[in-house]
């Protein structure tokens, strides 16, 4: 059992702390304060849910079927073209700070909306999370270990994320610092969609 549960933890903890798309978003939702804490708890929660989709059948079946792979592909293509176009204009504009140096606040409901947009519309979590990571847990002596592994995985990097970069905040506060991170963010999701689409 306990072998199961650190080897998920162990492959969890090395694709996920790659920096991609969802990182990036949580951090950039960290480093503002904006309801930094639901975003990380979905972010697991979302994880968990993939890898044991993964694991109890859903890899077998995203790997047998051309078509879901294509759709996946070039759906998160679109949406991290928009999302870095975004990113880019805030970047290019003073919109990512006000005068008196806070952001605009958006509501619960919106940033938990664009999260699991960055979560699920990302084909790369089908990728990593369902298919290698749960094909992974489907050989396991004991597969809901190595799921439950996964999760602590997912856990402990979102949750230090989180708490870590909203630490860091009162020091990364500055418009220079903003327009930085939204720019690399820009770049980072035009690179993640040139990568599907020339793929």
């Amino acid at each position: 059992m306990w072998q199961s549960y650190m080897n998920g933890l162990l492959v969890a903890l090395g694709l996920i702390m790659a920096i991609g798309t969802q990182n990036a978003f949580v951090l950039a939702q960290s480093l503002r304060r904006e309801h930094h804490l639901p975003v990380a708890a979905l972010c697991v929660i979302c994880d968990a849910l993939l890898v044991a989709a993964g694991v109890f059948g859903l890899a077998t079946i995203l790997a047998q079927s051309p078509i879901l792979l294509g759709i996946a592909r070039w759906g998160g293509a679109a949406f991290l073209l928009w999302y870095g176009a975004c990113a880019l204009r805030r970047a290019c504009t003073k919109q990512s700070l006000d005068q008196g140096g806070s952001l605009k606040v958006r509501s619960l409901r919106a940033v938990l909306l664009s999260a699991l947009a960055v979560t699920l519309l990302n084909p790369h979590v089908y990728l990593d999370t369902v298919l290698l990571i749960g094909s992974l847990g489907a050989q396991q002596t004991e597969p809901g270990a190595y799921v439950a592994g996964a999760a602590s995985a997912s856990f402990l990097w979102f949750t230090t994320l989180a708490l870590g970069a909203a630490w860091m905040a009162p020091w990364l506060a500055r418009p220079a610092t903003w327009r930085l991170l939204d720019l690399l963010v820009a770049v980072m999701m035009f690179s993640v969609a040139y990568q599907l689409i020339s793929a």
